[in-house]
């Protein structure tokens, strides 16, 4: 809010109306609940505080057992060269993001039956699928000490340097579906909520990404996300 030429009513009006709703929120809608004239300065805001959720949620390390998958989701791109790019997986008209899982085994104690329950979440833009570039992200956001499950692509061949335990399994058979169960969850909802935003320019995509991740990691607290959302900006 430093040298904002905003009122603080504007911008406690917006963090009401972000917060208020699980749900996407794009920044057209929100100009007009503001009452606000000019799109601008209404897009600034909102870009800043989603990088304030992004902050906030970096201080945080997934651990106990991780799943770990990678997604590709719809981004803007040139009208002129749109149809020149190719189509399905890796296509240039995709952004690739890393999606992280915080899961652990239940088991239900009247019929057995186990299950699996999800905490916390982290998406992160990426570059490429190179083994490399898993590596940094395992190193930076899941604890040395967690159990890791991933499908069994190349790029997931060789965690040893960066984790404790690496499981690995097919993907699509029964065990690679109950592994990786949160994550393709995830990746589902979350391109469900993207859906909201017409034009997401791959330089924005992360801002986007970490507003979903800090709305699903806070999906229990109800009002009180207005507070947290507060005290994170402080």
């Amino acid at each position: 809010m430093e040298s904002s030429n905003l009122p603080i009513r504007v911008w406690m009006m917006a963090i009401t109306f972000i917060t208020a709703t699980k749900k996407g929120f794009s920044a057209a809608e929100l100009q007009r609940q503001l009452g606000m004239k000019r799109y601008e300065p209404v897009f600034r805001m909102y870009h800043k505080l989603r990088i304030v959720m992004g902050k906030r949620d970096d201080r945080y390390r997934l651990e106990d057992m991780v799943e770990y998958d990678e997604a590709f989701v719809g981004k803007s791109t040139n009208a002129k060269v749109r149809s020149k790019l190719k189509r399905g997986r890796g296509s240039q008209k995709q952004s690739k993001v890393a999606v992280m899982a915080e899961s652990t085994v239940l088991e239900d104690p009247k019929s057995g039956k186990s299950d699996k329950s999800c905490r916390y979440f982290k998406m992160k833009k990426i570059k490429n699928l190179e083994a490399k570039t898993a590596r940094a992200l395992i190193k930076e956001y899941i604890d040395i000490n967690s159990v890791l499950q991933t499908d069994k692509s190349t790029t997931f061949s060789d965690l040893s340097d960066c984790i404790d335990v690496h499981v690995r399994e097919v993907s699509g058979t029964q065990e690679g579906n109950s592994n990786l169960k949160w994550v393709h969850i995830a990746i589902s909802n979350l391109k469900k909520h993207l859906q909201t935003y017409h034009m997401i320019s791959e330089r924005m995509m992360q801002n986007y990404l970490d507003e979903f991740c800090y709305k699903l990691n806070r999906r229990y607290f109800g009002q009180k996300l207005f507070d947290r959302l507060i005290i994170a900006s402080i």
